[in-house]
């Protein structure tokens, strides 16, 4: 951790003994020390310690209440975590829409509360980054409770994760030190990420189920667009920051006058907007539902040879908005696609509140990468 209290994400599943016994019990749910061994791949020994330690830091509860009577010999007795001691906090800043979270260790969201992002642009970057600081420590008050382990902040353009200083080009916002200034409002450690690889994250790390290993795209249309990679239980985080695919150039047909537009120029509200008043129809109409729903699965295609993922996950209003689902993208998709096996695209498993759960992943992330070091530090 820097002197700013900055610590750089890694969007990634721990991999050390303490992490993978609290990540087994995690997605497993409550679970003998036997069924944890057989998940985990670890020794009986080594889980009978990591177990001693997680139980004693605070983040696991015995589950007498849970034995089942019928066993023979000495119960054993079932673990779970103990969601009710500590948890995280995080700030998501869309577009559209900025959400602030608290959530507990096992990712599961406590409470929430959202303000439209376009309510910080009427004042200085430094006012409104301050006054999301002080929301989210009002909020997190809330819960006087519980420790507060870590922070996690989200967000689309420029991030620096190891000062946590990040630029917002909806907001006008330039080298704004988001990181310090949540460090020295919340007083924990913070980590800030680009926000499609923290959502990312949210499928690696917070769902019920591990990601496949290989590789997965991982592809979020809104009002903004851009993808992320997942390779072996970890986010890609290039160097110089995330790519951007927002000039991939598309054949917008109604949703734009020109041959070819740039993405993501012809996804957004303000873009079907623009082509209903244009064509004199509904801004929900079929036309335009079906030619977003085509652009989007073409534009997925392209990703997809370039890169030739094992999966594909979407996120993102975009893609979920077509009253037949993602029937339309798919099938798009398979037309555009030149890659000779078949590929099935996937929803992301949290709909709506995926962006939500990126901050939270982000600050998860190093709680499961080393668990004992975070709350034995006591901050």
């Amino acid at each position: 951790m820097t002197g700013t209290g900055v610590v750089a994400a890694k969007l990634r599943v721990g991999t050390g003994p303490a992490s993978l016994v609290l990540n087994a019990l995690r997605v497993g749910g409550p679970s003998v020390r036997d069924q944890v061994a057989q998940r985990t791949g670890l020794s009986a020994a080594t889980v009978n310690r990591q177990i001693t330690a997680l139980t004693a830091a605070g983040l696991l509860d015995e589950r007498p209440d849970l034995l089942d009577g019928r066993g023979v010999g000495r119960p054993k007795v079932p673990l779970s975590l103990d969601r009710d001691r500590f948890c995280v906090a995080g700030i998501h800043i869309g577009a559209r829409r900025t959400a602030l979270v608290i959530a507990d260790i096992g990712g599961r969201t406590l409470y929430s509360h959202a303000i439209r992002t376009q309510e910080l642009s009427g004042v200085a970057a430094e006012v409104a980054v301050q006054r999301l600081c002080t929301q989210l420590a009002e909020l997190a008050a809330r819960f006087s409770g519980r420790q507060l382990l870590w922070a996690g902040a989200a967000l689309g353009g420029s991030v620096d994760a190891t000062t946590g200083t990040v630029d917002h080009p909806i907001l006008g916002w330039r080298s704004q030190r988001l990181g310090l200034r949540l460090h020295e409002t919340l007083g924990v450690p913070v980590s800030v990420a680009e926000h499609v690889q923290a959502m990312a994250a949210a499928e690696l790390l917070l769902g019920g189920e591990v990601v496949p290993h290989g590789a997965a795209l991982f592809f979020y249309a809104r009002e903004t667009v851009g993808m992320a990679m997942i390779i072996e239980d970890e986010v890609h985080q290039p160097t110089r920051g995330a790519g951007s695919i927002a000039a991939l150039p598309v054949a917008p047909g109604p949703l734009d006058t020109a041959p070819v537009a740039p993405l993501q120029s012809v996804i957004g509200t303000a873009a079907r907007k623009a082509a209903a008043a244009r064509l004199g129809c509904s801004d929900d109409a079929t036309a335009l539902d079906d030619a977003r729903a085509r652009v989007l699965g073409e534009s997925v295609a392209v990703m997809r040879d370039v890169i030739n993922p094992d999966s594909v996950i979407v996120a993102g209003d975009a893609f979920a908005a077509h009253p037949r689902g993602l029937e339309p993208v798919q099938a798009a998709f398979d037309a555009a696609t030149t890659t000779g096996w078949p590929l099935e695209i996937v929803p992301t498993r949290f709909g709506v509140h995926v962006p939500e759960t990126a901050p939270i992943a982000v600050a998860l992330a190093e709680v499961y990468g080393d668990p004992l070091a975070v709350v034995g530090s006591g901050h």
